[in-house]
């Protein structure tokens, strides 16, 4: 019996501006029973610490994703041909606790991937990072990350808190989660405290890629090195929209100048094809700061690329 995929509603089905917004108008449903991949929506900022908003992440990007179609011309990538995807919702937080909700987050997350179903979610800002990878080092053990930001996001307190959105990599240090040799932070850039605040990195075994190494040239001769270094081991993509040079993604809430271009941010993510992916998030779209949708188009292109590269999505001849 031939199995029947879920497929995004198509424009002469429904006019793009009508519907439910669902993630690229996929079905929705409550958990991820009999599903490959799922997107799911994190609306936090609660970490935040200059301009709040991307509680209103999720909303905005689904909103975008009706303007995309399934099938990657570029990558010849159709993942509905082959995967179970439907958009299952947002994670319930905690808007006046951000220690309750970082709980209900890791909780949630242990139910999402609970069946192997692999996530993308939209966030949110970065401090959503942690408790997903506490439940992904539950299910896989430690993974390796390739995390593209323009920030290092390992800073050990923030206001004396050790729970924000500028510490979600220094706590997943400490608590052992990461494969230390297996991480590679791409985009990193502008002014900063003192020369630790990426060099912590480098001591902990991460390789660090500035953004004024990705100036001016192709991303892909890199990522033939990150596939090398990532091995056959589980991998986990956290992406914060703020590593795209904010004359793309002005929408973000700790915009740094002199970024990544968008064809860079996409031979990243094209460039994770065939490595064990075992889940992937898109943080810091801000929509109070791009009213227009802009930044969180591409943020809505940027998670279907996402998807275009897990494992099992087959390619058209």
């Amino acid at each position: 019996m031939t199995q029947h995929f879920n497929q995004p509603q198509g424009g002469n089905e429904m006019p793009r501006f009508g519907g439910i917004a669902s993630m690229m108008r996929l079905p929705q449903q409550s958990d991820t029973a009999g599903l490959d991949a799922c997107f799911v929506g994190v609306p936090f900022d609660l970490g935040t610490s200059n301009r709040t908003g991307t509680r209103f992440g999720p909303r905005q990007i689904r909103a975008e994703s009706v303007l995309l179609r399934p099938y990657n011309m570029a990558t010849r990538a159709a993942p509905f041909d082959s995967l179970q995807v439907a958009d299952i919702g947002d994670v319930a937080t905690n808007p006046y606790n951000i220690h309750d909700s970082i709980d209900r987050i890791a909780a949630a997350y242990d139910e999402i991937v609970a069946n192997g179903c692999k996530p993308i979610t939209l966030g949110g800002d970065h401090t959503i990072a942690l408790p997903i990878l506490r439940a992904m080092h539950k299910k896989y053990g430690k993974v390796g990350v390739v995390h593209v930001d323009a920030h290092a996001d390992v800073n050990d307190t923030m206001f004396g808190e050790k729970i924000a959105h500028g510490t979600p990599f220094r706590r997943a240090v400490e608590e052992g989660l990461l494969d230390c040799h297996r991480v590679v932070q791409i985009g990193l850039r502008g002014t900063g405290y003192a020369a630790e605040d990426f060099d912590w990195c480098r001591e902990q075994g991460f390789r660090v890629v500035q953004a004024e190494e990705c100036w001016g040239k192709s991303l892909a001769p890199l990522m033939q090195q990150v596939r090398e270094l990532m091995g056959d081991g589980p991998v986990y993509l956290s992406f914060d929209i703020d590593g795209i040079d904010p004359a793309f993604a002005p929408g973000t809430g700790t915009p740094e100048i002199a970024g990544l271009t968008v064809p860079q941010g996409l031979e990243i993510i094209r460039g994770l094809k065939g490595l064990n992916l075992v889940g992937a998030d898109l943080v810091e779209v801000s929509p109070p700061y791009d009213p227009l949708g802009t930044t969180a188009l591409l943020a809505a292109n940027l998670a279907f690329e996402m998807l275009c590269v897990l494992p099992g999505v087959q390619y058209r001849d």
